[in-house]
């Protein structure tokens, strides 16, 4: 499946996961690699994005990507992206609507935010540096100086490793733990390990926003996915978020 396009919320913004299938890169990064820095021919990389982009009914010329860096960064987007010019950030927001703004995952937590009524919407990664760095609220607050309300915000969180899985050291699950208690947990063999999605779903919950409740895919554990702690060399996974263009109203209004 080349994408999983969530239902959309009566004002028009759009959440979308791809898995792995359905693209055109070989072994080891097969087959829906959408990561361009993890060695996969570049050829393939822009194959498999435009493939992305084309099912979820997106120009590719659309999306605007992130190099990310495990920090709190954020940048706002105010029009299509240049080749080549990905800022090194790990949010993006917008609140322009026709603009996909997407985010590379393969354990860490992609995290997706509209506020329809406000035309903003946001895509942050938050890995354990980043959560510990504070890149969800940041990407809140940033939807908050563009207009958006918190109580109006919706979260989509995709597929990631689990607490049952992210076996960690345990004085690195501690330090983590003590900025955000909700990470802390236990491998299902009983070792420390950090739980990210309870961790941002946490920051979410005290900033107001509501996640939606999707049923939690844990990476590490689906073969439909990458996962960079099983497999180390592999591909990326792409969270994708967007409000309707006037052209796409217009469609849906008059095909109503």
């Amino acid at each position: 499946m080349i994408g999983q396009r969530l239902s959309s919320d009566d004002n028009g913004a759009h959440f979308a996961f791809t898995d792995r299938w359905g693209g055109v890169s070989t072994s080891p990064f097969q087959q829906l690699n959408l990561g361009g820095a993890v060695g996969d021919d570049p050829a393939a990389v822009q194959g498999n994005r435009r493939l992305a982009a084309e099912a979820l009914g997106l120009d590719p010329a659309d999306v605007v990507w992130m190099n990310q860096v495990h920090g709190r960064e954020v940048a706002v987007v105010t029009g299509r992206q240049p080749e080549g010019s990905a800022p090194r950030v790990d949010a993006l927001v917008t609140d322009r609507p026709g603009l996909a703004l997407a985010v590379l995952t393969a354990d860490c937590v992609p995290v997706l935010l509209a506020d329809p009524v406000a035309g903003v919407v946001a895509a942050a990664h938050a890995g354990r540096p980043g959560l510990a760095a504070g890149v969800v609220p940041a990407a809140v607050g940033a939807m908050l100086d563009l207009g958006a309300a918190a109580e109006r915000i919706t979260a989509v969180i995709g597929a990631s490793v689990c607490g049952r899985c992210y076996e960690v050291p345990a004085p690195l699950r501690d330090e983590i733990a003590a900025l955000e208690p909700d990470t802390r947990s236990r491998t299902s063999w009983g070792t420390p390990a950090l739980d990210l999605p309870a961790g941002v779903r946490a920051q979410l919950a005290r900033l107001g926003v509501t996640v939606r409740p999707e049923p939690h895919i844990c990476t590490l554990e689906s073969a439909d996915h990458f996962s960079y702690r099983r497999e180390q060399r592999t591909g990326r996974l792409a969270g994708y978020v967007w409000l309707e263009s006037a052209a796409e109203s217009a469609v849906e209004g008059g095909s109503a």
